[in-house]
Parts: C-alpha cells; structure tokens; sequence
C-alpha cells in the first residue's frame, strides 16, 4: 500500500483530485461515533484484502480508502478496476457483536440500502438496487451498474468494500451494461462528499439494525430495501450451483435476505446470495 496523507500537487489532475485526508477524519472521526479510523492509500490491490489480514488487530469502525484498486474484487472473485481517482473505492471493518451470527447476512444489503440513500442525498442521482449486491443508476433509459458491495467475515467481524464509479467517461467503461455516477447527471462528483454521505448512512441504518438485534423487519431495513430493489416485480433466473436454474418473478425478499421467488408451478421459492452464481432478467438483462 502507498500512503496517501501528502498532499500531491493541485495541477496534478485537474478533473480527478486527490482525496483531502484531514478533512475526511474532520467530519466523520467524532467522539461516540462508529468510524473511528480513516485512512487513504495512493494504490493498493485490494482495501478488503489488506483490511481482512488486519482484523484481528482493528478497532470497529475502521475506513481504508484507495485512490486506485488493481485487484479489486466482486462476489465469485469477479475483478473491479477503474482508473486512479475516478471513483471511490473503500472498505470498512464492523463487528456486529451481540448481534447474532445468522443475522450478519443482512450487512450487504444493509450497505447497499446506506450507499443507495446516501448517494440520492449527496450526488442528487436516482439509485436502485439489484439483489444482492449492486447499486444501479439510469443512463439513457437502461439501468446500469455503477457500484458494487462485496462482504467477508474476517476474524470475529465483517469488512465490507464498496466499489462505485464516479467520474468515469464513457469510454472508460468496463463493459456495456456499466455507468458512472457522472453520466447518470449527478449533481455533484466531489468525492469527499460522496464518501461522507455513504458513510454517514451506513453508520445510521447500521445503529439502526444492530439496536434492533438485528431484526431486518423491526429495524425499517428489509421494508427500505424492498423499496428500493429494481429486480423485485420482475422475472428473473437464477443460476445455481449444479448447473441448477430456477426462472420465477421475484416477489420479495424475506427476513433472511433471501430473495423470493414465485415459480410457474405456484411455489415459492427462497434463493440466498450465496447460492446464487448469476441472476439475471429472463431476457438476459440486469434485473
């Protein structure tokens, strides 16, 4: 990892400046707060690798940020890279304690429900989610994906990364079906106030749901992630593993985080994220 605390200088990238790190510990560091420590590196493989090799040493509440990822990753190892600066890239340690452990499948979805409002309040940009693990935004009338959230147990937490992109151009893009927060018109791409806003939702709807225990349902977080899920209403397939494929209109997601699905044969059927090795529309779209 390459620290990222000395200021660079401020002809360096015009478009994409660096991170202001003492700024960042300004507003969100506080006495009886959840983040308790943030960091910015230049570059690095991975923030949840390097924060999951420290877990036994990290105080909750921890924030690894990185100007650039060259080894990011997704759910089934899948890659996520983007240019230096173009977008934000961070992970963060929790240790949900007395919350018990059954429970914990709910941190992604929970993550994605904070980044979802926390953009719409800070970027001023329309955002759903796509079940389990993707933030969508609306370009030229086609969802497309513009974020990712992968969770991991390490030691006796969870470190959850956030990948999203911010400023990338057009041509910059991964792939067809990816986008940016710039080209979905978003108000701001300053990504301080990015991070801030996210930041600061993941730490209200993450007191809300650990004072509930844990409860999805008591805590306002199931209701609000169904609020917001794009694939919900829809029909969808799901590949499973066994080369097993279950086609049904996704009708709900239950108190497990399990997304529901209803099949032609009448049945209802619960799917979790980790089972799933691909959702996507019936017609091979994003759901």
């Amino acid at each position: 990892m390459t620290p990222s605390d000395a200021p660079q200088s401020r002809w360096s990238d015009l478009d994409r400046p660096p991170l202001n790190v003492p700024a960042l510990r300004r507003g969100l560091l506080r006495p009886g707060g959840l983040w308790t420590a943030l960091d910015v590196v230049e570059s690095t493989g991975s923030t949840n690798t390097d924060l999951a090799a420290r877990a036994a040493s990290l105080t909750e509440g921890t924030v690894l940020v990185a100007e650039e990822q060259t080894a990011g990753r997704g759910r089934l190892e899948r890659t996520w890279t983007a240019p230096a600066r173009s977008g934000l890239f961070f992970s963060v340690y929790l240790a949900p304690g007395p919350v018990p452990a059954e429970r914990w499948g709910w941190l992604p979805l929970l993550t994605g429900v904070a980044a979802a409002t926390g953009l719409a309040r800070s970027a001023g940009v329309d955002m759903a989610l796509k079940w389990p693990n993707d933030l969508l935004v609306t370009v030229g009338g086609q969802e497309r994906k513009t974020g990712g959230i992968l969770a991991e147990r390490a030691g006796d937490g969870v470190v959850i990364g956030i990948g999203l992109n911010v400023s990338l151009r057009a041509d910059e893009l991964p792939a067809p079906t990816a986008a940016s927060l710039a080209l979905a018109g978003a108000v701001s791409t300053d990504r301080e106030t990015l991070l801030r806003g996210v930041l600061r939702s993941l730490e209200h709807w993450y007191g809300l749901w650990r004072g509930a225990d844990g409860d999805a349902a008591a805590s306002g977080l199931q209701e609000a992630y169904a609020a917001g899920c794009a694939t919900l209403g829809r029909t969808v397939r799901a590949q499973l593993p066994g080369d097993r494929t279950l086609t049904g209109e996704a009708v709900a997601v239950d108190g497990d985080g399990r997304l529901v699905l209803s099949t032609g044969d009448g049945l209802r059927e619960p799917v979790s994220a980790g089972d799933i090795v691909h959702l996507r529309g019936a017609g091979g779209g994003l759901t």
